[in-house]
C-alpha cells in the first residue's frame, strides 16, 4: 500500500508513537484471536450471536472507563439487543461454554480496541504523523501481527509443519487463507474509518447489524440449525440496533 504507484503517503511516526499504538494493537490481537477460538469451539452462528452483544461491552466501557456519556434512551435500547441475542441462542443445538467465554472475551477486547482507537485518532501529533485512518489501521495491524507470533508458537507451533504441507498441496486452503485475509483487512479498515466519523459504541452497534447476515448466511451454507426462534431473535436484535441508531433523534423531536 505504500510502495505501489500512486500509493498512499507513508506515515512518519516515531518510537513514542509506536508505544502509544501498542494498547490498540494488543486489543486487536486479543479480539481477533478470541473470535477465531470462539468460532472454532462451537457453531459459527452461535459465536456470531454472542459477539452481537459487543455494543453492551462498548457502552459500559465508554460510560464508566472513558467517561463518554451514553444517553438514557440508548441505554434503554441495549436490553432489546441483548434479548434478541438470548432468544436467538436459547435453542442453539451446538451450545458450548468455551465458545461463549471466548466470544465474551473477544467482545471485551473489541470494546477496548474501539475506545483506544478513537482516543488515538484524537491524539495531537500522532494523527498528523500517521497521515490517515488507513495508515493508523495498517500500522496497528502490523504491530498486532508481530505480537501474535509468540502466541502462534505456543499454541500452534507444533503444527507448523502440517500447515506448510497443506499450504503447498491444497490450493483451496491457500486461496481461502489469502482471500479471507484480504476481506478481513478491507472490512476492518472500513470499520476504522466508520469509528473516526462516529464513536466506539456506534461502531460496535453497526458491527452488530451485519451479524444477522453472517448468522443466517453461514447457517444456510453450513447446514446449521436455523429455526423460527433463532430468526425471531435475530430480528429483535437487529431491530434494537436500528432503534439505537435513531433513538436520540426521535426523542429530540418529541421534546
Amino acid at each position: 500500500m505504500w510502495v505501489a504507484p500512486d500509493a498512499r503517503a507513508r506515515p512518519s511516526i516515531n518510537v513514542d508513537d509506536v508505544i502509544k499504538m501498542l494498547p490498540v494493537a494488543f486489543c486487536a490481537l486479543g479480539a481477533h484471536s478470541a473470535s477465531v477460538f470462539a468460532l472454532s469451539a462451537g457453531a459459527v452462528s452461535f459465536g456470531q450471536i454472542v459477539k452481537a452483544s459487543e455494543p453492551v461491552f462498548a457502552a459500559v466501557l465508554s460510560q464508566f472507563v472513558y467517561k463518554k456519556k451514553i444517553s438514557t434512551a440508548k441505554w434503554a435500547c441495549l436490553p432489546i439487543i441483548i434479548g434478541g441475542v438470548v432468544l436467538a441462542s436459547v435453542k442453539e443445538l451446538d451450545f458450548a461454554f468455551s465458545a461463549l467465554i471466548a466470544a465474551c472475551i473477544a467482545n471485551l477486547f473489541a470494546a477496548f480496541k474501539g475506545n483506544e482507537n478513537k482516543k488515538l485518532m484524537e491524539t495531537d501529533g500522532v494523527k498528523d504523523r500517521l497521515g490517515s485512518v488507513g495508515n493508523q489501521f495498517a500500522v496497528v495491524s502490523i504491530l498486532a501481527f508481530i505480537m501474535s507470533i509468540p502466541l502462534l508458537i505456543v499454541t500452534e507451533g507444533k503444527k507448523w509443519g502440517q500447515f506448510v504441507e497443506l499450504w503447498n498441496t491444497n490450493p483451496v486452503i491457500s486461496f481461502n487463507l489469502i482471500a479471507s485475509g484480504l476481506y478481513f483487512y478491507g472490512y476492518n479498515e472500513l470499520a476504522t474509518m466508520t469509528l473516526k466519523k462516529t464513536g466506539a459504541v456506534t461502531q460496535s452497534v453497526a458491527n452488530t447489524a451485519k451479524r444477522v447476515i453472517v448468522i443466517v448466511g453461514v447457517a444456510i451454507v453450513l447446514g446449521e440449525s436455523l429455526d423460527p426462534i433463532k430468526l425471531l431473535g435475530c430480528g429483535i436484535g437487529i431491530g434494537g440496533v436500528l432503534l439505537y441508531s435513531v433513538i436520540d433523534s426521535l426523542v429530540a423531536k418529541k421534546e
